[in-house]
């Protein structure tokens, strides 16, 4: 495998990611003393911070392999969305089709953070499903990015915070078959079986194990491949990938199916792994139609994250320097 071409290929895809947008914000502070108020310590601030979360954190991987990348998404019309779009052109993450609305709040979830241990998470959002109206309004959104940038592929990231509801679900991916367009998807527990005809699905072990409520005592290639099958059944997929945490990532594709061990990590944090494994197998897939090469490539760059504290992208050079250096 030419990877250096192959990386040098990823300038040539373009990318949609479609599902929950989050703005992360860190306060730092330090702690000197208890509140007379309460038994709680006081934090006093030295720093804010803002990064992309959820769906926003794949298209910032998707970006940042040099792929021309596009959010669709519901955000509100409050500070925390202009916030967090300015952070996605920041990253040259494409906003034309992110909608702001005034019956939603843009979710943000706040960590206080001393002596690098976060003491408390506030979180702010709206979980219902949007309105029909909003289902429209995105669905035309899709539509009118497919007519004018038609993407190589669709990624749907679902956070169980509203966004994908079935009615979008099930017309996003009937838009992404009439234009071949390949879809992928990293499921929750609430829409778990929704994602009917998709290319790739991408849950976890946990997730999976929830999904069909199965007891699993052994992880091998036999169990992981009765799980595609019971999968199939319901979802009509093409391809089953599956991450197995420590043990490393298993796909199964109509022509292949394998266990690829992970590779020895110093992990500092597993936080947002799976946003870069998606989108690394996605584009991978994309471009070769390889999902051996996508499953391996995806489970290099999650051990690679996972070095990293906070929820990071991918580097592309170390991505392709341990490519070269693994994958030989």
């Amino acid at each position: 495998m030419n990877f250096d071409q192959l990386f040098s290929d990823f300038s040539q895809l373009k990318v949609a990611v479609v599902g929950d947008v989050m703005l992360d914000t860190y306060w730092w502070g330090h702690v000197e003393r208890i509140s007379p108020e309460a038994p709680v310590p006081i934090v006093a601030l030295d720093k804010k911070e803002y990064r992309i979360g959820g769906a926003g954190n794949v298209a910032l991987n998707s970006v940042s392999l040099g792929a021309t990348t596009f959010i669709v998404s519901v955000i509100g019309a409050d500070t925390d969305g202009k916030q967090l779009t300015e952070l996605f052109k920041k990253h040259k993450i494409n906003t034309d089709y992110l909608i702001a609305s005034a019956d939603r709040i843009t979710t943000n979830k706040t960590r206080i953070i001393s002596r690098n241990q976060q003491m408390m998470r506030l979180d702010a959002e709206h979980t219902k499903d949007i309105k029909a109206a909003q289902e429209k309004e995105l669905v035309d959104q899709i539509k009118l990015l497919f007519a004018n940038n038609k993407p190589d592929v669709l990624i749907f990231e679902d956070y169980n915070k509203g966004v994908l509801t079935e009615t979008t679900i099930h017309a996003l991916i009937e838009l992404c078959k009439q234009n071949h367009v390949v879809t992928a998807v990293d499921p929750k527990r609430k829409n778990f079986f929704s994602f009917k005809s998709v290319d790739i699905f991408k849950p976890n072990l946990k997730e999976v194990k929830e999904g069909l409520n199965l007891l699993l005592e052994e992880v091998n290639q036999t169990s992981l491949a009765e799980i595609h099958s019971l999968l199939q059944q319901q979802l009509q997929h093409q391809i089953s990938f599956i991450t197995l945490s420590e043990q490393g990532v298993f796909f199964q594709s109509p022509d292949a199916s394998k266990i690829i061990p992970t590779h020895i990590r110093n992990i500092a944090d597993v936080s947002g792994a799976g946003d870069t494994v998606i989108a690394v197998a996605s584009l991978v897939y994309a471009a070769t139609k390889n999902m051996l090469l996508a499953a391996e490539m995806a489970n290099i760059a999650g051990g690679l994250v996972c070095e990293e504290v906070g929820t990071a992208a991918i580097d592309k050079q170390k991505l392709l320097d341990e490519c070269k250096l693994l994958l030989k």
